[in-house]
């Protein structure tokens, strides 16, 4: 669930690059019962530079147990799943930037009004003191 009851929380989308480079993005990501399921943070990923090691920076081992694949509605992102019995491991992979998509603007304009419904929450029910919020219950 979105605001108010959790902190909406957006990637930040990358620009294509000018002069066609690309980016090299590490993500952390943890581990559940030595697996993660889901999708990588970044768009367009080049398969074959995706490398997951357990520690930051291409250090500690480098993890061979994962498969990538791409949902058939959206083949510009990537989904990985990862085995290993670590916390955390480290993905690195290059990205010649992010797909836009309705999809992101939807969650911007969802979060958007939910922030919106509970400011006028607030103004129906709460008392507005000085630029800070005092709920009244």
């Amino acid at each position: 669930m979105g605001y108010p009851e959790d902190i909406d929380i957006f990637q930040e989308k990358l620009n294509k690059k000018a002069n066609g480079g690309s980016y090299v993005i590490e993500e952390r990501l943890p581990l559940v019962n030595g697996m993660y399921s889901g999708g990588l943070a970044h768009d367009n990923i080049n398969n074959q530079t995706i490398a997951v090691y357990t520690g930051s920076q291409y250090s500690g081992i480098e993890l061979r147990n994962f498969t990538v694949s791409f949902p058939d509605e959206a083949p510009w992102r990537r989904l990985i799943k990862i085995f290993a019995d670590v916390p955390e491991v480290y993905v690195t992979y290059e990205t010649p930037g992010d797909t836009v998509e309705a999809e992101d603007i939807n969650g911007l304009q969802v979060s958007l009004s939910a922030v919106q419904t509970e400011i006028e929450r607030y103004k129906n029910k709460g008392q507005i003191d000085g630029g800070s919020f005092r709920r009244e219950v």
